[in-house]
């Protein structure tokens, strides 16, 4: 807390860009220097971080690593089309609110409702949840681009002033500002209105380099080598024209599978064998097998 006894913008979590890349490497995450900026940035301003890009590029896994690294409570929001209010922000506990009303049939409806809208009867969901929680929080607004554009006004009210509004109850304001993560894959544009709100980052598939660290941090008995192997020719799968290139969460399968089989080295029959791990529709596993050559 401030000098005027107020909270910080910020929640804290991190002292500076060499802080944020020491702390996730330690908590399993290894960021690049843009990644670490606008992280640091994002916790140092308190202002919700949009992180935009391919599926399995580590999104969510940059949220995971933040709370594991504030030792913060996660709340969830997993987006998908036709998500509401009521799976996003609260709704009220009809069932009980009935039972309340019925137990209480002498009383007028003036003295019900006034007992039936109140804290016993909300159900929060994670909007809520993140906001009126006292400890340290990441809130995870997960494929945001799945949710129907009604659901971003829902969110600016969070967003900008992190607060939310409950009629019956009035404005519930934070009381310590969660740190916020939005991820979307670009299946469609985002609100200008949203993305104003926002620090903005672009993640991509890391560079071969970045890509062996990763392998190596998180299969750690995996070789050099073949470490390498591997990462050329996930990099070569993804030059191709698929329908779905290998994330890096699947190029970490691929290098466990490769353990599981007790591979020493990439040949032609391991990869072929294997491309199941990495490539998950048929007409990829047949181009891939097709024009994959290793040398």
């Amino acid at each position: 807390m401030s000098e005027d006894g107020t909270h910080p913008a910020g929640t804290g979590f991190f002292t500076s860009v060499d802080d944020v890349s020491a702390k996730l490497a330690e908590a399993g995450y290894l960021a690049s220097p843009a990644v670490a900026t606008t992280v640091f940035l994002a916790d140092r301003l308190g202002k919700p971080l949009l992180v935009e890009g391919p599926a399995g590029v580590g999104k969510t896994e940059l949220a995971k690593a933040v709370a594991r690294v504030g030792a913060a409570r996660l709340v969830r929001l997993q987006c998908y089309e036709g998500i509401d209010e009521s799976r996003a922000l609260y709704e009220w506990n009809h069932a009980k609110q009935l039972l309340r009303i019925t137990a209480g049939r002498d009383e007028s409806w003036d003295e019900a409702r006034t007992d039936i809208f109140g804290e016993e009867f909300l159900l929060t969901r994670p909007l809520l949840t993140a906001i009126r929680g006292s400890e340290p929080t990441v809130l995870l607004i997960d494929e945001i681009d799945k949710a129907d554009v009604e659901v971003e006004g829902l969110l600016l009210e969070v967003l900008s002033d992190f607060q939310v509004t409950v009629p019956e109850l009035g404005t519930i304001t934070a009381t310590r500002r969660p740190f916020v993560l939005l991820t979307s894959n670009a299946t469609r544009e985002l609100s200008e209105a949203l993305r104003r709100r926002c620090l903005f980052l672009h993640l991509d598939f890391p560079d071969a380099a970045l890509e062996q660290r990763i392998v190596r941090l998180k299969v750690p008995g995996l070789d050099q080598v073949l470490a390498d192997s591997l990462v050329k020719v996930v990099g070569a799968l993804r030059a191709m024209e698929l329908r779905k290139a290998p994330s890096v969460a699947e190029t970490i399968d691929w290098a466990r599978t490769l353990l599981a089989l007790g591979a020493d080295t990439l040949d032609e029959t391991v990869v072929r064998d294997s491309l199941g791990v990495i490539l998950k529709h048929q007409d990829d596993v047949l181009k891939a097998a097709r024009k994959l050559t290793l040398t």
